[in-house]
């Protein structure tokens, strides 16, 4: 399982006790995003993927959606984030660490190594 950016910036904006409508939940997330250099361009589809994420942590119940009226605000619910940003915190950890063992190993074999192994693996 890879992290999920979009979810660690929802996590993160969530665990505040505030709550919110989506538009301004999702500015958040957008400029969370664009500092860290994770977002350009594209806001639509990145506004779809948000509102996806949130829905997900609505229904494991770490995130309240409260009905007024027309209007839905978010709220995180505070025991299920701590535990949520948790599981994320260890999975970017092994993420990282994977993918500093594998700039290691490439490091090792070398760019003409790597190139002759894909000679190899492309004729067969």
């Amino acid at each position: 399982m890879t992290p999920d950016n979009i979810t660690e910036a929802l996590v993160a904006v969530l665990s505040s006790r505030a709550s919110f409508e989506f538009r301004p939940l999702f500015d958040i997330v957008l400029s969370d995003l664009r500092k860290r250099n994770l977002a350009s361009g594209g806001d639509e589809m990145l506004r779809l993927r948000v509102y996806e994420k949130l829905q997900g942590l609505v229904v494991q119940g770490a995130v309240s959606r409260i009905v007024t009226g027309t209007t839905k605000k978010y709220k995180g619910v505070g025991p299920r984030l701590l535990v949520l940003n948790a599981e994320l915190k260890v999975l970017r950890a092994n993420w990282n660490r994977r993918r500093r063992a594998k700039a290691a190993v490439a490091n090792l074999i070398g760019p003409r190594r790597r190139s002759r192994a894909a000679e190899e693996f492309q004729s067969n």
